[in-house]
């Protein structure tokens, strides 16, 4: 009897120990952070800054961008942010000011998992900046500044990269980060635009460069709407990605693990990946391409974007790009 009461012991502790075992391999695999981005498509409020040129989202502009409609937007965000599985980082691009963030992150269920914000106004003509919200919780920002990237002489202005340096921490520990939240100029500027997005990207290169020699085995991150796909010279020459997913400073760019024909925006019938992360580790990416964020698309067939607006139209969807997300392990 005390035998056979000694092997079940013997035999109940070991499978303990096997399950303890699993448990803890797969809490040291899973990642334990989650970083996104997202243009949000034209997060206004419903105020005419008589010093941007944002008169289309009022109530009386071209949009009639209303209060209802503001805040359908805004529930639209944070509803993405929670299907995300409450990000402990997340980049913002197309943001208008401070009181959108302050409405998003204190006004919603965003509230309960602690997000707060960093935004700096930019000299971009309609007023949308870069942001970056975060769950106060996992992340201390440390500092934090915009890179100016206009050029006054040429009268060219635009969004400036948002530069956020802090501390993730769980109680595995912490992990030292940077991050580079971008909005290039858009196609819209034609060879302008093109050479000062080559410029751009080469001095964000160089700047996260600078970064990573003076913080060893710190995350560098950039992410952001670059208004370029893979194969375009801003990429290519910019950012130093011709044909290759690691440039010469040791940089990866994580969409270069999309398949062909994907993307995180569509014009007419091509999706691209205009919208990119690139880091110092290599990390995995997805793009964040539910249901709900997407439509039927009859006239190039398949699915296109969900878009709040298309053209003057209000069609009261989500943005006219996807989310990315990345996982830190």
């Amino acid at each position: 009897m005390d035998n056979f009461f000694y092997s079940r012991m013997k035999y109940c502790l070991c499978l303990l120990l096997l399950l303890f075992s699993v448990v803890s391999l797969r809490a040291q695999d899973s990642p334990r952070w989650s970083v996104a981005f997202w243009n949000v498509e034209n997060f206004f409020d419903t105020k005419d800054d008589t010093l941007k040129a944002d008169e289309a989202f009022t109530p009386q502009g071209d949009n009639h961008w209303t209060s209802k409609r503001y805040a359908d937007k805004r529930d639209k965000i944070y509803k993405v942010v929670a299907a995300m599985g409450w990000p402990a980082v997340m980049g913002m691009a197309e943001v208008e000011n401070d009181w959108v963030l302050k409405d998003l992150c204190y006004f919603t269920p965003l509230r309960k998992f602690k997000y707060e914000f960093v935004h700096f106004d930019s000299p971009d003509e309609r007023g949308i900046d870069c942001a970056l919200i975060y769950r106060s919780d996992l992340f201390k920002v440390t500092e934090a500044r915009p890179i100016g990237v206009s050029d006054s002489a040429e009268a060219f202005f635009t969004r400036d990269i948002l530069m956020v340096g802090g501390v993730l921490t769980d109680k595995q520990g912490t992990d030292t980060c940077f991050f580079f939240v971008n909005h290039w100029p858009s196609k819209l500027g034609g060879a302008v635009a093109d050479r000062h997005r080559i410029e751009i990207g080469q001095r964000l290169m160089a700047i996260m460069d600078s970064v990573q020699q003076a913080h060893t085995g710190a995350l560098v991150l950039a992410m952001g709407d670059f208004n370029a796909s893979l194969e375009e010279e801003s990429v290519r020459k910019g950012l130093g990605f011709d044909g290759v997913s690691t440039n010469d400073q040791g940089f990866c760019n994580l969409m270069f693990q999309i398949p062909k024909g994907s993307g995180s925006y569509k014009y007419h019938d091509t999706w691209s990946c205009i919208d990119q992360m690139i880091a110092n580790r290599d990390l995995e990416v997805e793009i964040f391409a539910r249901d709900y964020l997407l439509t039927d698309d009859p006239k190039y067939l398949g699915k296109k974007l969900n878009r709040t607006y298309v053209g003057l139209h209000y069609q009261g969807g989500f943005s006219d790009h996807l989310p990315l997300i990345t996982h830190i392990p």
